[in-house]
């Protein structure tokens, strides 16, 4: 579909369209050729959307999560480990999700993404769409988004302009007037968290969530270091970035890396055992709560939000089968239902071990 960097274009080696990128309506026709070329090859595949910027991926994603087996790794792939990552830390509050007060530093498709699962959760759990909506604030390039700006904002944005005076001034400024317990950082604003907004978001929360998920780390709203150091050791952090544990007045606090391949290898797993006719926003709510439950009370004693990646593989099967369980309790799933479904997964997984020469001969 051609690229708009012009070093590229330039570039003798480049094997790409050597033309502007195509918009508009004959983009989107191109890519729903190849969608249904796809589907129509290879009968029930599931297609994972990566890396499609603001401009097209919430189309994409509105107009064939209904049609087709598919979903969005960046938007609900990023949401869902990120409401794991709260789940997790409402439970060492002893709070819910309904308790809380979020606030987002970036209102692209991360924000919006982790956003909207989050009312999705809480609408699950009862709550009206309205109030659960109003749990959510964003803050973009321009400051707090409110309805006053309705008329400039982006799409995907809109539903979050909430009635308020608009804040055009820091990060800072808006943690002061929401008052929030919880700030998301999906920006890629290095920096923005900084002591000042550690330490308001302390005075007006015993165990504040501190969430930099901006990465690589050079981009990462503050560093695990600083957010406990900061915090004196009360926030409860996440991030998208890894980092090393911290020692604090005697206490090691373990950063918990806030990473999407704790949720896709599973979700997708679990949508191609049970041949699932589409990857739902309640999947994603599965798969969110399926890894929250597998943090142990070890894991939370140092302040770690999510299991060690080192044990991703049982996770990723765990959630699978959660993910196909509810395929079938939906009426989505095609395939027929096994009679142990942990063993069906895992068979189902890739076993990257190598078989010798001698060891096939001995088969044979």
């Amino acid at each position: 579909m051609g690229t708009n960097t012009q070093s590229l274009i330039e570039d003798p080696f480049y094997t790409g369209k050597k033309a502007a990128r195509v918009r508009g309506d004959e983009y989107y026709a191109f890519v729903d050729e190849v969608l249904m070329g796809l589907t129509e090859r290879f009968p029930g595949v599931l297609i994972q959307f990566e890396d499609f910027g603001n401009t097209t991926a919430f189309n994409l994603l509105h107009k064939y999560q209904g049609k087709i087996c598919t979903f969005n790794d960046d938007i609900q792939g990023t949401a869902s480990v990120t409401l794991a990552g709260i789940i997790s830390a409402c439970r060492v509050k002893g709070t819910k999700s309904k308790d809380e007060l979020f606030l987002f530093q970036g209102a692209g498709e991360a924000g919006t993404g982790i956003a909207d699962l989050i009312v999705a959760e809480l609408v699950m759990e009862g709550m009206d769409e309205a109030e659960a909506i109003k749990k959510c604030w964003l803050v973009d390039s321009k400051g707090l988004v409110v309805k006053s700006r309705l008329a400039t904002l982006q799409h995907h944005k809109i539903k979050y302009a909430h009635d308020h005076p608009a804040i055009s001034g820091s990060f800072l400024d808006v943690v002061r007037a929401l008052r929030p317990t919880a700030i998301i950082g999906v920006s890629a604003q290095p920096k923005v968290f900084t002591t000042e907004v550690v330490e308001a978001m302390c005075e007006f929360n015993e165990r504040p969530m501190i969430f930099p998920l901006s990465n690589p780390t050079s981009l990462s709203e503050c560093t695990a270091e600083e957010a406990f150091t900061w915090s004196k050791g009360k926030c409860l952090f996440a991030s998208g970035s890894p980092f090393d544990p911290v020692l604090l007045d005697g206490k090691t606090h373990v950063p918990g890396q806030g990473n999407n391949a704790y949720i896709f290898p599973g979700v997708g797993l679990g949508a191609v055992v049970a041949r699932s006719k589409h990857v739902t926003d309640e999947m994603m709510i599965v798969a969110a709560k399926s890894l929250a439950d597998q943090v142990t009370q070890k894991d939370l004693d140092t302040n770690c939000l999510f299991p060690p990646l080192a044990s991703i593989r049982k996770v990723s099967a765990k959630i699978a089968c959660a993910v196909a369980e509810n395929a079938y309790e939906r009426g989505l799933a095609t395939a027929p239902r096994p009679k142990d479904m942990l063993a069906t997964v895992e068979a189902a997984m890739y076993d990257p071990k190598y078989v010798t020469a001698r060891a096939v001969s001995q088969a044979l």
